[in-house]
């Protein structure tokens, strides 16, 4: 059985030993709302509250982010108003690359920004 966002969730809270209303006050929802997203008795929260979740318990916002297959709204916003960018990732998603080969490009980026 595939393992679902609210499962992931309870499981990454229980490990940060945090309470559903402290993890509910750090992020800006309700408790009741996390319980809801827990049980799965609500689909994932938006994107920007996958990565508020994510910050609040110390976890990678990719980690969520992906299970949830949505992008937080500045990166949409980057891409959705920059034609370059759209181009870059449309040939990136043709390439069908690996998590390894996304990480790799990724840092490639980096030093080639550091260096310039």
């Amino acid at each position: 059985m595939k393992e679902t966002f609210g499962k992931l969730l309870r499981e990454l809270r229980r490990k940060s030993q945090m309470s559903q209303r402290e993890l509910a006050a750090r992020v800006g929802v309700d408790f009741s709302y996390i319980s809801k997203v827990e049980n799965d008795r609500l689909s994932p929260p938006s994107a920007d509250t996958v990565v508020a979740i994510a910050r609040a318990l110390s976890v990678p916002e990719g980690q969520l982010l992906a299970m949830t297959g949505k992008i937080p709204s500045d990166v949409e916003q980057t891409i959705a108003t920059n034609p370059a960018a759209q181009e870059f990732l449309r040939e990136l998603q043709l390439m069908k690359l690996s998590e390894e080969e996304w990480k790799a490009i990724r840092e490639t980026l980096s030093r080639l920004r550091e260096a310039a």
